[in-house]
């Protein structure tokens, strides 16, 4: 963030100099007569500076403490490219997008102060998670940062999925349950996914640490094939051929590992996707293989263009305990025989809607959560994982197809 810079003295209009001041000497102090008629200065005292509120390690302070009018920071703004460059100057278009920004909604108000908040957590995140921290506090540390920065408040804003904390060869979908005992190991590759929503506006947004350099290639092969992609996404542009820009950008990376050069593969099951409200995956997806996919990107659409590589085979399977479940937002009208499965729903329905959740942070579990499972009303979600021994890294934006040019809202100074 670029520092204010402050005004001199020559540079302040006529206009705004207080009257008081403008009857002072030179120096700015009132002019007093004194013995022989020779004039005097009496120094002014100055009012201390209000100090700026700044947010605190691990953060303590909510966002509208810290912005107290409302509005939240844009994220980095991108111009359309070739065939969508009209839309930059385009009075129609900047119509249509001064009413979407005055929508009761506040949508884009909302998805920024999500983003901000993100912001905020993966800040602190990054300086506090080390190697020999166990998971689960590692998951504890980054959610606490999210509930505080957002003002979590039910389904009016908080938390928009649990935080992905998967490790080295489990590339997504894994969260520490209640009674993990896992470690962050020296030569680990961790992948840190964050969900953040403000009225079920989601900021859906990943990054990956490692703490050996053997791995900075692959990190650096992901974050470039994300950023092509977010870069190459655009109103009308084909998800088949986007997917062919992150593929290409990420194929031309290699990792050397004890001596054996190693290609970085994208990981051919796992996509980028739209956002709907309390909707963290919508229809569209963004695949990391170029593909025949005709579907266009469209005006006012959410996209979080996501992107994992991997030195393994490129593939994953369902491997290990589940954490992660949702309520289906398809889900059918089933009859539910089980009195505790009726109630655990129905916490569901209060707590989440159909933003997904921890199985440890449910009012309930195992039977019950097994049979909603098994009826179709809650899906669940098991950790995806390539071979063992195979090294993977994510990293992800939300970006927002406005009218006149996009806007990738979760962009911050790390990446």
């Amino acid at each position: 963030m670029i520092a204010p810079v402050e005004n001199k003295p020559e540079d302040v209009p006529p206009a705004v100099v207080d009257e008081e001041e403008a009857e002072d000497g030179e120096d700015g102090a009132p002019e007093t007569q004194g013995a022989g008629g020779e004039g005097k200065k009496k120094k002014k005292k100055k009012k201390p500076k209000k100090k700026k509120l700044e947010q605190t390690e691990p953060p303590s302070i909510g966002l509208s403490r810290l912005f107290s009018d409302g509005n939240y920071p844009e994220g980095e703004i991108q111009d359309y490219k070739d065939d969508n460059s009209y839309r930059t100057t385009s009075e129609e278009k900047r119509y249509d997008e001064r009413r979407m920004m005055e929508d009761i909604d506040e949508t884009y108000n909302n998805i920024r102060k999500a983003a901000e908040a993100h912001r905020h957590a993966r800040k602190w995140a990054r300086k506090f998670i080390r190697p020999g921290m166990r998971m689960l506090d590692i998951a504890d540390g980054i959610e606490d940062a999210v509930r505080t920065t957002v003002e979590a408040n039910g389904l009016e804003a908080g938390i928009a999925f649990p935080t992905g904390l998967s490790l080295n060869h489990c590339a997504a979908h894994y969260s520490p349950n209640p009674g993990d005992t896992l470690v962050l190991g020296e030569k680990d590759v961790l992948k840190i996914d964050i969900g953040v929503h403000v009225r079920g506006r989601i900021c859906d947004s990943a990054f990956t640490l490692s703490f050996d350099p053997t791995y900075d290639p692959l990190l650096e092969a992901v974050r470039a094939a994300t950023d092509t992609g977010v870069r190459e996404a655009g109103i009308d542009v084909r998800l088949g051929e986007l997917a062919g820009y992150i593929q290409e950008t990420m194929e031309s990376y290699e990792v050397e590992v004890n001596g054996k050069v190693l290609p970085v593969r994208p990981i051919e099951h796992l996509s980028g996707h739209t956002i709907h409200p309390y909707q963290i995956h919508g229809k569209k997806s963004v695949l990391l293989y170029k593909n025949e996919d005709q579907t266009k990107m469209e005006e006012g659409e959410y996209f979080a263009i996501e992107t994992f590589g991997s030195t393994g085979r490129g593939k994953v399977v369902e491997q290990g305990e589940v954490s992660h479940y949702a309520r289906r937002a398809d889900a059918p009208h089933v009859p539910l025989r089980l009195t505790s499965a009726q109630n655990l729903l129905k916490s569901i329905n209060k707590n989440f809607g159909t933003l997904p959740w921890c199985d440890g942070t449910s009012s309930g579990g195992g039977e019950q959560l097994n049979h909603l499972v098994s009826q179709g009303i809650v899906q669940d979600y098991p950790p995806l994982c390539d071979v063992r021994g195979a090294m993977t890294a994510q990293f992800e934006h939300t970006i927002l197809l406005r009218p006149t040019r996009k806007e990738v809202v979760s962009r911050g100074d790390d990446y």
